[in-house]
């Protein structure tokens, strides 16, 4: 964490990775601070990209998408430029949910969100072995969840 963020930077943004519902008023009473501190200092975060974005936690199971995989990718080439083509490519995939370059074995990791196993399999099948470049996939399915975070400590 950077220096510039002060208690009261911490205490607004530990607030709202909990609840992104809060209302400049609510964080006031929360923190003692005045309202139009607290809207000056969550624009600065805004502005500063402390906050990308607030966004609304969706439960997966109830818009049906049941099954998790993480699939390990293994490329063919490694050269900047087919790295950046795939990256380019499976961001497009509405089932990916996350994709990370990775060290070690495997070049890239991807958390993939699908309905149910047909489904994974239409998306394996007719989309992520279609790129040009993937030489293996190799999945792995979630079979149940202990955690699950989106709020980072501070």
């Amino acid at each position: 964490m950077q220096n510039v963020l002060d208690p009261t930077d911490v205490e607004i943004l530990r607030l709202l990775q909990q609840d992104a519902t809060l209302n400049n008023k609510e964080i006031a009473f929360e923190i003692k601070k005045s309202i139009a501190t607290v809207h000056e200092r969550i624009r600065k975060l805004k502005e500063q990209g402390y906050i990308k974005r607030i966004v609304a936690i969706l439960d997966r199971k109830k818009i049906d998408r049941s099954l998790i995989a993480f699939s390990h990718v293994f490329l063919k080439e490694h050269t900047a430029e087919t790295l950046g083509e795939f990256e380019n490519e499976v961001a497009k995939f509405d089932e990916v949910m996350e994709c990370f370059q990775m060290t070690g074995a495997y070049d890239f990791i991807l958390r993939i969100a699908t309905s149910d196993m047909d489904a994974y399999h239409l998306f394996l099948r007719h989309k992520l072995a279609t790129l040009p470049n993937v030489s293996t996939v190799q999945s792995f399915f979630v079979l149940s969840e202990t955690k699950s975070e989106t709020a980072y400590p501070l």
